[in-house]
């Protein structure tokens, strides 16, 4: 018994094939949407949130009162340690694609570099968002999820 009423998922075996850094950046910047891992009070936290992929780093807005903003501004290093995931993966067949890039995050704090990511990244929340943080990865992993190929005569 269903209790979600989605349809049932079509049956067959998925393989996992990992994606170079290239491959998963690029994959990464095709969605506008992804979920942002940090640490709030000694925990995991999640958020989804939308983003721009600028030259290899995914930038996000984000307000005064966001957890996130507080934590990216409690360093003057190279920034607190973030994974950011993003994925287009089918509903009903469960194949398509999975990216996770882990990395360092930081406030962008050059008024003209924030005032481009206010043309450019436009948050799908009704508030102000007067903050953007840039994670510079540093890991990138992703895999693609596929169907298995259904044996052949010959290899039966």
């Amino acid at each position: 018994m269903s209790l979600d009423n989605a349809p049932p998922v079509a049956a067959g075996p998925r393989q996992s094939i990992e994606l170079d850094s290239d491959e998963a950046l690029r994959l990464l910047g095709s969605v506008s949407l992804g979920r942002v891992v940090f640490t709030l009070h000694a925990l995991p936290t999640i958020r989804p949130v939308n983003h721009v992929l600028d030259d290899g780093d995914i930038v996000i807005r984000t307000h005064e009162g966001a957890a996130l903003t507080s934590y990216a501004r409690q360093t003057d290093g190279p920034g607190v340690v973030v994974a950011y995931e993003a994925d287009a993966i089918d509903p009903d067949t469960h194949l398509g694609w999975s990216v996770v890039v882990t990395g360092y995050a930081h406030l962008v704090t050059d008024s003209q570099e924030l005032a481009r990511y206010q043309d450019l990244l436009h948050p799908w929340v009704k508030q102000t968002m007067d903050y953007a943080v840039r994670i510079r990865p540093d890991l990138i992993t992703g895999i693609r999820l596929t169907a298995t190929e259904p044996p052949t005569a010959a290899s039966r």
